[in-house]
């Protein structure tokens, strides 16, 4: 049980369920990713409700939002939940093994690295530790949001430029991004090309907010030349089949290029389009045992 306040006792539960919902903007979403029936979330969070004497959501059948004492209360909540989570690995490392939560942030594509591999190392030596993965649909920005925000442990980020605020990089990998055009464009002929050269072409990109945009529009930016992109998808690992229809060209960075399959790849060669893959940590805060396990694990790693 944990006090907020001399008069009122709040379960932890209730503030799980509160957070859950949310982040979700929806109970049936919630009780989805909490792996219980709705009934149970709507009840905890009107006991919660009881409890604090305030209403904390605003429910219409579109979706949920917070009222403003639910917007006081979030941040605080996940406070509380990462203490509690603290306390519970303390115990777990005193009985000699780890558990709990990992959740854990991705990108679409991450060929650089064998994910479902160091999971399934980390499984081995950590089996009691659920791991939780989500993608988030802004790419590395909404990661990093996430992190921000307490949603997520770690994430596997795509970023340029300094370090945000709050936030630890672990170098993984990188790779280069190349141009990427039908067998019959005028381009096709070449193995390498300007960027200035790219001026006039209709690009396939992620939406802003995604590491390999970021990188791209950069690069574009600072050669002065204008880029168009008329068509944005959230998975970079579908851009060639695009390209292949004839819907335009991409920019693909070279852990892809078995997906460009029958199209010209050509290097450009006067731009910086360096494709960094980290792993995202926060700074300003402990993370769990847990958390701590998988970084080292990848840190191991990373310095093979």
């Amino acid at each position: 049980m944990i006090w907020i306040c001399d008069s009122s006792g709040v379960e932890l539960r209730h503030l799980e369920y509160f957070v859950a919902v949310a982040e979700e903007q929806n109970f049936t979403r919630a009780a989805a990713r909490l792996h219980i029936v709705q009934s149970a979330v709507s009840a905890a969070v009107k006991a919660l409700e009881r409890e604090l004497n305030a209403r904390l959501l605003d429910r219409n059948s579109k979706r949920v939002q917070l009222t403003d004492a639910g917007q006081a209360l979030l941040p605080r909540a996940r406070i509380t939940l990462d203490a509690a989570r603290d306390a519970a690995d303390a115990v777990a490392q005193v009985r000699g093994g780890l558990r709990g939560t990992l959740r854990l942030g991705t990108l679409t594509s991450i060929r650089l690295m064998d994910l479902p591999g160091l999971l399934g190392e980390f499984h081995r030596h950590h089996p009691e530790v659920q791991v939780q993965i989500s993608v988030a649909p802004t790419g590395s920005q909404g990661l990093l949001t996430g992190l921000a925000e307490r949603r997520l442990d770690l994430a596997f980020v795509s970023h340029t430029g300094p370090c945000p605020a709050g936030v630890t990089l672990l170098p993984l990998a990188s790779s280069t991004m190349d141009l990427v055009v039908p067998p019959d464009h005028p381009l096709a002929g070449r193995d390498t090309v300007s960027i200035a050269e790219l001026a006039q072409l209709r690009f396939i990109d992620c939406p802003v907010g995604y590491g390999n945009r970021t990188i791209a529009d950069r690069a574009f930016t600072a050669a002065g030349v204008p880029r168009h992109v008329t068509i944005e998808i959230t998975d970079i690992a579908t851009s060639a089949a695009f390209v292949r229809a004839g819907l335009g060209v991409t920019l693909l960075p070279r852990f892809l290029a078995d997906t460009a399959h029958g199209l010209r790849v050509i290097e450009v060669t006067d731009a910086d389009l360096h494709w960094p893959l980290y792993l995202a940590s926060p700074s300003d805060r402990p993370v769990s045992a847990a958390a701590r396990a998988l970084t080292e694990l990848l840190r191991q790693g990373a310095s093979a």
